[in-house]
């Protein structure tokens, strides 16, 4: 099926095909004609899988019918938990509207607000913004939400985790209760069902995650090797396999830091992102990833999700993640929209109750490969595809 017969205006399928999108991916096929036909929806789709256009182009196209009555007002508001996807989503928005006269803008915390209030005064018909800007924005009568038509809650279960909840209530009841509401999450967890059955009336649902939690065109592996061995490991990949680019995902800024350091003191030049660098750096450190300036990008979990880097050719868990589905967040950064990636872990013995909850999550075991010289002395077992965490044993039994 093709984008014009999902029911989508010329203008907004010729700058789709100008992004390079030939058909309709799972999520939009399912989710572009309930979102047009004006129902509300609840949607599960792992990163990766082009959930943005699906709610974004159809939203488009209604909008495209009229335009913003009033200063400070906003016909769309698309809430998301991270700055980094905010603007993800805000530049996805521009590249799609570019052959109409929808404007958008993303707000977001720790940066100046004032620009942001002025182009509200200007007129904007979607905004995507951050929960806790939003709010402030709003207290200060910067935005008005009495002429929204429709709204967005998207990467429900992280705003979830991140403990936006309050601030996600407060933000459903100001909304006007006849407008479109639309839910998008990784995993339809109790709490984000919650979350739904309060904020969102009769919807529509769908669910792919649970088949595209190991996609096909990933080819994911792993390597078991010592802790103290990891970062001469990785830079015996990096150098030896002659990587053009590299996503690497490790747990803490302290970590990044240092391994940053570890890379350069071997003549690998890296760059780090993570919580302890300020806005416009960690802006500019990923605007130069995108661009192929930086090859290789040290990342802590704030990189997890909204990255859309074109053409990522991998990344690389340095440290596996917790919970499981991080997991499946990370590795979707790489292999989007049907291109080829690829998914590396370095594992040690440490992390091996991670990775039998990962295995577990995606329902079968990991490619194992040995790498000459780095074989562990502590031996990493086989996993245990049916593991279950003791809490939730525990929980089994009461």
């Amino acid at each position: 099926m093709s984008f014009s017969a999902l029911g989508l205006s010329d203008s907004i399928v010729k700058a789709v095909t100008t992004k390079g999108y030939d058909t309709p991916t799972e999520i939009q096929n399912k989710a572009i004609p309930i979102v047009l036909a004006g129902d509300n929806l609840i949607a599960a789709a792992q990163t990766g899988t082009g959930k943005t256009a699906s709610f974004v182009l159809p939203i488009l196209e209604r909008l495209a019918k009229g335009e913003t009555q009033r200063k400070k007002r906003i016909r769309s508001l698309i809430v998301v938990p991270t700055r980094e996807l905010a603007i993800q989503v805000d530049n996805n928005i521009a590249a799609y509207a570019k052959h109409t006269a929808i404007k958008s803008l993303a707000v977001y915390g720790g940066v100046d607000d004032k620009p942001s209030k002025q182009k509200l005064i200007d007129g904007v018909d979607i905004l995507v913004a951050t929960p806790g800007r939003l709010l402030d924005l709003y207290t200060q009568r910067a935005v008005h939400f009495e002429e929204i038509e429709v709204l967005v809650l998207d990467e429900a279960d992280r705003m979830l985790d991140m403990g936006f909840i309050e601030d996600i209530n407060k933000i459903i009841a100001r909304v006007p209760e006849d407008s479109q509401s639309l839910l998008f999450s990784a995993t339809l967890s109790n709490p984000v069902r919650d979350l739904a059955r309060s904020a969102i009336h009769n919807p529509k649902e769908i669910s792919i995650a649970k088949h595209s939690a190991s996609k096909a065109n990933i080819e994911q592996w792993l390597t078991t090797v010592d802790k103290d061995k990891k970062s001469s490991l990785l830079s015996h990949l990096i150098k030896e396999n002659e990587w053009d680019q590299a996503l690497i995902f490790i747990e803490t800024k302290h970590g990044a830091a240092k391994l940053v350091s570890q890379l350069e003191k071997r003549g690998i030049d890296a760059e780090a992102i993570h919580s302890g660098r300020n806005q416009a750096v960690r802006a500019q450190v990923l605007e130069d990833f995108k661009a192929g300036k930086i090859k290789y990008l040290v990342a802590t979990g704030v990189a997890a999700r909204g990255l859309d880097i074109q053409d990522l050719s991998r990344v690389v868990n340095y440290d596996l993640p917790y919970p499981a589905d991080d997991y499946v967040h990370r590795i979707g950064r790489t292999g989007r929209a049907g291109a080829i990636g690829e998914a590396i872990s370095l594992v040690s013995k440490d992390d091996f109750k991670n990775l039998c909850m990962i295995e577990s999550r995606l329902g079968h075991l990991i490619e194992r490969r040995e790498i000459e010289g780095f074989a562990p002395r502590k031996e990493v077992p086989i996993s245990i595809l049916n593991y279950v965490p003791k809490h939730k044993r525990q929980q089994n039994k009461d």
